[in-house]
C-alpha cells in the first residue's frame, strides 16, 4: 500500500485531550504518531467523536483544530486544520472554574493535614 501522507510521522506515546461540542465534551486519548500535518490517536470509542474537533497535546504545549480522516474501533487518523496560538485568551468561565478548583484543592489539603495530625496524636 502506497504512503499517502504529505509528511512523515514520528512515533509517539503522548497524552492528549479531544474536545468537541463547543468544548463542553472531552475525551482523553493517546497520540501514537505525529507530524506537523496530522496524527494517529487511540481512545476508547471513535463513534462518539465528530468529524471535526480540537486536540490538545499538553507535552508539546500545542492545540489543534483537526478533522477525522479515517476511524477504526479504537483509533483514528486525523489531519490538522489549524494550530491554536498559545497566547489565545482563556475564557473567563475556565479561569473562574480553575480558581474554584484550586481553592477546593487547598481546603482538601488542609483537611488531610488536620486528619493526619489527629490520627498521629
Amino acid at each position: 500500500m502506497a504512503e499517502r501522507r504529505k509528511s512523515e510521522r514520528s512515533r509517539t506515546y503522548l497524552g492528549g485531550v479531544i474536545a468537541f461540542n463547543r468544548r463542553k465534551s472531552t475525551m482523553s486519548c493517546q497520540v501514537r504518531n505525529f507530524s506537523p500535518a496530522g496524527a494517529r490517536v487511540a481512545f476508547t470509542n471513535t463513534a462518539v467523536i465528530p468529524g471535526e474537533f480540537d486536540l490538545t497535546i499538553a507535552h508539546k504545549e500545542r492545540s489543534y483544530r483537526a478533522r477525522m480522516v479515517w476511524r477504526g474501533a479504537n483509533e483514528a487518523g486525523i489531519a490538522f486544520l489549524s494550530e491554536y496560538e498559545q497566547s489565545t485568551p482563556v475564557p473567563i468561565e475556565w479561569a473562574k472554574r480553575l480558581r474554584d478548583c484550586e481553592s477546593e484543592k487547598a481546603a482538601l489539603r488542609r483537611r488531610v493535614a488536620q486528619l493526619t495530625e489527629n490520627s498521629c496524636a
